[in-house]
């Protein structure tokens, strides 16, 4: 079980800040801009490489909820979304999930 199913299943403490059937939105714990916020779907999906056809809706629903997320945050002056995929690319838990960071200029390239 990784750290994001045990939030979800409130077995660990987390900022849950929106919820509902399908994602849960939390504070980032090592949070990289003044706001970093991690959107994560309830349903296992380990990276977004595994993700299959069947997926198409939920994948559309997390961006979607990033945007509510950034106006609810008052992100107005510019977020970004991320997603890493691998080890290579930061993912440092074997769960999808969308970060959503802003609140200070983010430079370019990212790494």
């Amino acid at each position: 079980m990784t750290i994001f199913e045990k939030i979800i299943a409130r077995q660990i403490p987390a900022k849950v800040i929106w919820e509902d059937d399908d994602a849960v939105v939390f504070h980032d714990v090592n949070p990289q801009a003044p706001v970093h916020v991690l959107i994560v779907p309830k349903k296992v999906v380990p990276r977004l490489s595994d993700a299959t056809d069947g997926d198409a809706a939920l994948l559309g629903k997390l961006l979607l909820i990033a945007r509510d997320m950034a106006k609810k945050l008052e992100l107005s002056s510019g977020y970004r979304v991320v997603i890493n995929c691998g080890p290579d690319a930061g993912e440092s838990v074997p769960h999808l999930h969308v970060h959503l960071l802003g609140k200070r200029a983010l430079a370019w390239p990212p790494g």
